[in-house]
């Protein structure tokens, strides 16, 4: 499903920007050049970005509790 239209952007080009460590709007945004013009779809892209660590979260909880970790020291 196309997100941006401005830029030709899809939930999938999101989800595969998040996979591929994108970890905020900005990261994603920059990597697959949606919500640059007219902003229209940050709130579709959060959504979808949000999403996807939710779901990577549960399918890995000891994955993500390790970064927690990391991050936090």
């Amino acid at each position: 499903m196309i997100v941006c239209h401005c830029a030709v952007v899809g939930d999938k080009q999101i989800v595969a920007s998040v996979e591929a460590g994108a970890t905020c709007l900005s990261q994603v945004c920059a990597s697959t050049g949606a919500g640059r013009d007219c902003g229209s779809c940050v709130f579709s892209v959060r959504r979808i970005i949000c999403e996807t660590v939710e779901s990577e979260a549960i399918s890995d909880p000891v994955h993500t509790l390790a970064e927690a970790e990391r991050e936090a020291s």
